[in-house]
């Protein structure tokens, strides 16, 4: 077995571990089932022990794979810290990135600057998806995941990249047909559009307790937007997706001052692990948006 195929059946491993089948694996390394397979197979042959304990419903690592798991985990690890530093020494980082944000936040903040990066970095390659729910890293493949709101994982590296305020808005046309907004309470008379899987994010931190009553629900805070935008009722939206609708007069603030300032909604974050071997890539990139993030 070449080195080569040692390395590919080694991040195989690693894949298998973290998803915790074959078959996610397969997904992530874009392989077939059967060849996820035979990696570990030759891999369990090659050191003449079994790494995992395979059941009908999970996988588990045994005593000898957990001890193997530490140690080619930094091994991998300190290979590509090594190919990272010699592009390096050339001048310019290099190399795929796989950056993750919510629906909102890539169409609105990260894909204005690609364009530019692109061109001040050419030799890196952006794979960018969006998640509106919170992923594991490992499991998606990801190497930096920007979060919206108050961040709960003790594993990861955090950098804040800034804070977005939160306004109530509402089309013309929705405004023009319903009923009055004079005090925050009047929201009880009014269609509320929100978030269908993340019950924390109907909980608006307004300046008063209102006995808020949702008409419509969707998962994505785009979707959410749109419906907004189509006159179909009030969000509480950030200031970094809904500050051009307000500009161009597509959506109005209304009850400015009704909405807790700091709140755990504000804050921008960026995460990844703290040994991370593209961590140059990632500095290099989080260095060129935050400065022109207009959150």
């Amino acid at each position: 077995m070449s080195v080569k195929s040692k390395t590919e059946d080694l991040e195989t491993f690693i894949a298998v571990v973290d998803s915790g089948s074959f078959s996610l694996a397969a997904d992530l390394l874009d392989l077939q089932v059967a060849r996820v397979s035979r990696a570990i197979t030759r891999l369990e042959q090659t050191l003449d022990c079994t790494l995992l304990n395979r059941t009908t419903r999970r996988l588990e690592l045994t005593e000898e794979g957990k001890i193997f798991l530490d140690h080619i985990r930094n091994g991998l690890n300190t290979i590509e810290n090594g190919e990272e530093a010699l592009r390096l020494l050339k001048g310019t980082p290099a190399g795929r990135l796989r950056v993750d944000a919510a629906s909102p936040f890539v169409l609105h903040q990260i894909t204005p600057l690609v364009k530019a990066f692109n061109k001040a970095y050419p030799k890196v390659v952006l794979d960018i998806t969006s998640n509106d729910d919170i992923i594991d890293l490992l499991e998606r493949k990801t190497d930096v995941a920007i979060r919206i709101g108050n961040l709960a994982d003790s594993n990861l590296h955090a950098r804040t990249l800034g804070y977005s305020s939160l306004h109530l808005v509402a089309s013309p046309d929705y405004l023009a047909d319903a009923a009055p907004l004079n005090h925050i309470q009047d929201l009880t008379q009014h269609q509320l559009l929100g978030f269908s899987r993340t019950a924390t994010l109907n909980n608006w931190p307004l300046t008063e307790n209102v006995a808020l009553s949702f008409h419509m629900y969707a998962s994505s805070g785009e979707t959410i937007r749109q419906l907004c935008l189509n006159g179909l009722g009030i969000s509480l939206l950030s200031n970094f997706m809904c500050r051009q609708d307000i500009e161009a007069g597509r959506l109005i603030e209304i009850l400015p001052g009704n909405v807790s300032t700091p709140n755990k909604r504000e804050s921008v974050t960026a995460v990844y692990y703290r040994n991370s071997a593209v961590s140059s890539r990632i500095q290099t990139f989080l260095d060129f948006i935050q400065p022109r993030l207009t959150l």
